[in-house]
């Protein structure tokens, strides 16, 4: 038999009284509890601040980019060794330039899928007046290999017309330049976007990383832009452009190819200028495979005089002087003012250089007193003709 055990009453214990003084100590007691009302009481005074001050860098510069191809633009693997000892360790152009965001844009008239560039820095340029439009603008521009193609708008708008600067002569002879080789060095690239005026033209290497916030932070600047064209010279391929050099005994099909590469680098350019091409140049059947891309695209080219005689039905011009075959101040104010010669004997003339320290502090110095000689400074895009 099983016996039944007796089942007493549940004495039931008056529960504990606990005053706030005794929350707080215990509270404080704990290092766990202290460290997250610490942190807690932290965010909340960040979350106000920004309520009362708003957002800290909601006056820089942003630049809006597709998520689905911000990778696919990537140069193939190689290219910094094709640049040669000067750029062995690859080019950099984010130092403390440019910060991505993994974060879609919510702002309105933001397209889903996008991410937001900020320009960091207390130096970042910043739209004014002078500014062109944000790039790319609707109907002109398709999806290309590494980012938008340039096309033609259905209403016959091209990008050449659309991304130009404008242009208002005034009557006097007109003088135009045109920095290249930008996007491999930051300090470099941003001195010319900041430091020389809106009419001067800059040109961007393809390779560059970060090529499309720079193209953007000087269209904000005023200043219209071109992307290079790497050509094959006399001397390849021991003086290589890189991996995606457009070459004279090429199929027409390997250049369009290799042609829609470099642009769809990038968008907000209304033309193609050539790095080096002595040989591919000299090519008629390679040339009009080129400009036949560029036409179709509604594109210009200008050349830094080694095609002056080319035509391709196109907006075309060629520079009358390389500004800094020499790298002195001397050299390069005097092929400057022998470019100031020319323009007063054919009210225009167009002048190429490169990147160079020296090139820049000279050009800088010297636009600011061209016009109070009588000249005009204009963009390159103004001294073009269809031929």
């Amino acid at each position: 038999m099983f016996s039944k055990k007796q089942i007493l009453p549940h004495r039931v214990e008056p529960a504990p009284q606990f005053r706030p003084a005794d929350v707080a100590r215990a509270t404080l007691a704990n290092p766990y509890l202290s460290a997250g009302g610490a942190g807690l009481l932290l965010l909340t005074t960040i979350v106000a601040l920004i309520g009362l001050t708003g957002d800290p860098q909601a006056g820089e510069p942003k630049v809006r980019i597709s998520l689905a191809t911000a990778t696919a633009a990537a140069a193939p693997p190689g290219w910094r060794e094709a640049l040669g000892a000067e750029h062995a360790g690859g080019p950099v152009v984010s130092e403390g330039v440019i910060q991505l965001s993994a974060t879609p844009i919510e702002t309105p008239g933001a397209a889903i899928g996008q991410a937001v560039i900020t320009v960091a820095g207390d130096q970042a340029p910043q739209a004014g007046s002078d500014s062109l439009p944000q790039a790319p603008i609707a109907g002109l521009f398709t999806p290309g290999p590494g980012g938008p193609l340039p096309v033609i708008g259905v209403d016959g708008r091209t990008p050449f017309e659309a991304y130009a600067r404008p242009f208002s002569s005034n009557g006097r002879p007109k003088l135009a330049l045109i920095i290249g080789g930008l996007g491999l060095n930051a300090k470099a690239t941003r001195e010319a976007i900041e430091n020389l005026p809106g009419p001067v033209t800059l040109s961007f290497v393809p390779y560059a990383e970060g090529l499309q916030g720079w193209v953007d932070l000087a269209r904000a600047r005023g200043h219209e832009v071109l992307l290079e064209a790497p050509m094959e010279p006399v001397d390849y391929p021991e003086n290589d452009p890189g991996p995606y050099t457009l070459l004279a005994a090429a199929s027409p099909t390997d250049t369009a190819k290799k042609l829609e590469w470099v642009l769809s680098r990038a968008t907000g350019y209304y033309g193609l200028t050539n790095y080096l091409g002595s040989r591919f140049l000299a090519s008629d059947p390679a040339v009009a495979a080129f400009t036949g891309g560029l036409r179709s695209r509604g594109l210009a080219f200008i050349d830094d005089g080694q095609a002056a005689r080319k035509g391709g039905g196109l907006p075309r011009a060629s520079a009358d002087r390389i500004v800094d075959n020499q790298l002195s101040e001397t050299a390069i104010d005097q092929q400057l003012s022998a470019l100031e010669v020319t323009a007063s004997q054919r009210g225009q003339a167009l002048g190429s250089g490169f990147a160079y320290p020296v090139t820049l502090t000279q050009v800088a110095r010297w636009t600011e007193a061209v016009e109070a000689r009588g000249f005009q400074l204009a963009p390159a895009s103004a001294l073009t003709v269809r031929r």
